[in-house]
């Protein structure tokens, strides 16, 4: 295959990958800003403290304002608390009815339409927000969780995106999907990081928020126009009982509990090799590997903001250049580890465990700049672990269990918030005084039993390949039985000839040679007159022809 035909296969299979990032992108860019204003409306309006101390602490001089700026934090990180619930909870009840619904009708984009909505509707709220000076840092706080939280959030999202992708996609080229598409997840994140604390500066919180609407509209209607829903596989009579049920009720078949109850069935229904127990294992590694980026995300920026006096630009380059090196490591995880040396994709999930443990270490005993840039070069690895799991779940199940099992990892993850957060914003106010990194390594402390899980699923992983190669040998071997009993007939039917032959005194071969020939040493006369016969058979072998 050549480049230009390379290039062009590339092309052709992009389906979904645009539309994550342009999903990504605004809500990382309007991130920052987010927290910017939050902790804007606690100083002017909550605290209710006046310009020369909001100004001096939005320029990053907090010298003679250290108690001001720790308040201030303290009442954003309450507020991170319940903001958490509302993001997670909602959207962890709804993605039971979205993966059975989406399973059901054979249709992945309103998974991955409906979130984007949310998102554009919670930032023109935040638009509001900014244009009302008054409102205080609640109403900003409401406007950022509820319309994402009611729509399904970035959970329901994921789920619609990765069940797609299993749809299209064979498990020999599944991995490489997966990996492809968690790049242009981590791609996002840098341009917007990169970009936000600069635009932040020079245009302000409704330029930022202008155009992550704009991002927001673009995802939308490339979703709409441009991705086709996967061609399923469903049997007339199916689809004939399924479009009178969404004419006649959409909101009550969407909502039925029963399908909730047919997801957690499917879900963890007893199978060969272990299924349930897979299925279950990997709910947990969900936990422990997506719950530490939740609570981390939760009060990160308020630590460098502490530590290290970061402003707003300054954390953008670090978070950037963090993202640029977790891209690199997964791109060579992909490319190398799963797409040319074929390690297995629990193999991958120990090493990326691994390199997050020991990240945990640098970041949180960091005291000057640089040792804090020496954790992402530690952490390289560590995106690797969510393409691991993702790719491990999509082979364990059928292409029409793919929504209700996604669905449940969609439940643990959004789950996961409304453990992290408050935990890691309650530790890093407890903290902050004495180690206000601790919060990293309940972080490493917690992605430990990733690291034994994976490695006995791989375990589990060689024994089913033995177990398959065995069953593949046992085949070939009832092959060459089955083809050696195929010819059996043929001899028995002849040695039946030759018994009736024995019957008139002449016994005969299958091509009609006498066997007396071979039996009489007297008999010259036969002796010649079959070796005659023999020559004029071509097809019977000279060893036939042997005295």
């Amino acid at each position: 295959m050549t480049i230009k035909e390379k290039c062009s296969h590339i092309w052709n299979n992009i389906t979904v990958e645009p539309l994550l990032a342009c999903y990504i992108m605004p809500s990382v860019l309007a991130g920052l800003a987010t927290q910017n204003l939050n902790l804007e409306k606690a100083c002017r309006v909550n605290m209710a403290y006046d310009d020369v101390v909001c100004d001096a602490l939005a320029r990053r001089e907090t010298a003679n304002y250290t108690m001001e700026e720790k308040v201030v934090q303290q009442l954003v990180a309450r507020m991170a608390g319940w903001k958490t619930v509302i993001q997670s909870l909602i959207p962890c009840l709804l993605i039971l009815f979205w993966g059975s619904w989406s399973d059901r009708h054979g249709r992945r984009k309103p998974c991955m339409l409906i979130p984007v909505i949310g998102e554009f509707l919670a930032t023109v709220g935040l638009i509001m927000c900014t244009y009302f000076k008054s409102l205080p840092m609640e109403a900003a706080g409401l406007a950022e969780a509820l319309p994402p939280g009611l729509t399904g959030g970035w959970f329901t999202l994921l789920m619609g995106v990765f069940s797609y992708i299993a749809d299209v996609t064979t498990e020999e080229e599944r991995t490489l999907r997966i990996g492809i598409l968690n790049l242009c997840f981590s791609l996002g994140i840098p341009i917007g990081m990169a970009l936000s604390g600069i635009l932040l500066k020079y245009i302000g919180f409704y330029g930022i928020f202008s155009i992550s609407a704009t991002l927001y509209l673009i995802a939308f209607f490339y979703g709409v126009f441009l991705v086709k829903e996967p061609v399923r596989k469903m049997e007339k009579e199916k689809q004939q009982q399924l479009v009178p049920a969404v004419e006649k009720n959409l909101i009550l078949d969407f909502f039925d509990r029963k399908h909730v109850v047919e997801t957690f069935k499917v879900a963890f229904k007893k199978g060969s090799h272990q299924r349930r127990l897979r299925v279950i294992m990997l709910i947990i590694v969900v936990m422990v590997v997506i719950g530490p980026l939740h609570g981390e995300m939760a009060v990160t920026y308020l630590f460098t903001r502490y530590r290290f006096n970061w402003s707003e630009v300054e954390f953008s380059f670090f978070s950037t250049y963090a993202m640029i090196t977790n891209l690199m490591g997964t791109l060579f995880s992909v490319g190398v580890f799963s797409h040319l040396l074929k390690i297995d994709d629990a193999l991958i999930g120990v090493m990326s465990s691994m390199s997050k443990i020991l990240s945990s270490f640098v970041y949180a005993f960091a005291v000057t700049d640089w040792q804090l840039y020496i954790a992402p070069i530690v952490e390289i690895l560590n995106g690797t672990s969510f393409i691991a799991m993702r790719s491990i779940a999509s082979k364990l199940v059928n292409s029409n269990e793919l929504g209700k099992v996604n669905s449940l990892f969609g439940v643990a993850e959004a789950l996961m918030p409304l453990l992290y957060a408050p935990m890691y914003t309650s530790l890093y106010a407890a903290t902050l005084n004495t180690l206000p990194g601790a919060f990293f390594l309940l972080g490493g402390a917690l992605t430990a039993p990733a690291v034994v899980i994976f490695l006995w699923m791989y375990g589990i992983h060689k024994k089913d390949e033995k177990r398959k190669a065995l069953e593949a040998k046992n085949n070939n071997d009832s092959e060459k039985t089955d083809e050696k009993g195929d010819n059996g007939p043929a001899i028995t039917n002849d040695e039946s000839d030759i018994e009736k032959n024995k019957v008139n005194g002449a016994v005969k071969t299958a091509d009609g040679v006498d066997n007396k020939a071979f039996e009489s040493d007297d008999q010259n006369g036969i002796l010649s007159e079959a070796i005659d016969i023999v020559k004029d058979l071509p097809t019977l072998h000279v060893e036939h022809c042997k005295l």
